[in-house]
């Protein structure tokens, strides 16, 4: 198997990576969204409002 980041081969330890420092490179491309898929402005606004509309049951409730 090879490393995904540097293309050599991996090190069971830190699978399927080849060191720590690749593993964490592949951490910040995910946390910093660099694996995201890209979406047409329209299904990212459906997304978007899907995400975002208030679930029946958990809006404010006044007494």
């Amino acid at each position: 198997m090879i490393c995904p980041i540097c293309q050599k081969a991996t090190v069971a330890a830190y699978r399927p990576f080849c060191s720590r420092r690749c593993a964490d490179i592949d951490l910040g491309r995910w946390l910093t969204e660099g694996y995201a898929v890209p979406a047409s402005d329209e299904e990212a606004a459906t997304t978007l409002a899907d995400n975002t509309a208030p679930v029946a049951g958990q809006g404010r409730q006044d007494h």
